[in-house]
């Protein structure tokens, strides 16, 4: 019985399974965003969040550990430049898992795992709940408080 053992074997030898996630961390981290199983986009995330945190320190032996892991240079390169730079102010929560539904062929569950951007339109969201954040602070400090109704009683 395997209770209390972290982690899916996904069918896969260790090997294979890890060569499997090196490729699509990979693949999420050139493209941003990649559609996989639920369980394979569950297993990717942990990896990608930690990659993630490591191109946050940006040392040297940082870009080594992750080169461990990603073998591309190039995919590398971007991480630490582009990707790591838009969560400097962010601890963790790099990752977004949507599921998609089931898989036509054998009915496998398909979900789209992507990194999640602060782009515009999210900034504009945010300044939009702060807006209305205050405007219910500033309604309920305006409001006067009729004085209860007297009973009779002393």
């Amino acid at each position: 019985m395997r209770h209390r053992i972290a982690g899916r074997k996904l069918g896969r030898t260790t090997e294979h399974r890890w060569a499997m996630l090196r490729n699509l961390v990979t693949s999420l981290f050139e493209h941003e965003r990649i559609k996989t199983t639920e369980a394979k986009a569950k297993e990717l995330r942990p990896l990608a969040e930690k990659l993630i945190t490591l191109a946050k320190r940006g040392d040297l032996h940082a870009r080594r550990q992750v080169l461990r892991v990603v073998r591309s240079p190039e995919i590398v390169r971007k991480l630490f430049e582009k990707i790591s730079p838009r969560f400097q102010m962010q601890n963790g929560g790099y990752t977004r898992i949507i599921k998609l539904g089931n898989r036509p062929g054998d009915g496998a569950p398909v979900s789209l795992i992507e990194i999640i951007s602060m782009g515009e339109e999210q900034k504009a969201m945010k300044r939009r709940r702060a807006e209305r954040r205050r405007e219910k602070e500033k309604k309920k400090k305006t409001e006067v408080i009729a004085p209860p109704e007297p009973t009779g009683r002393l």
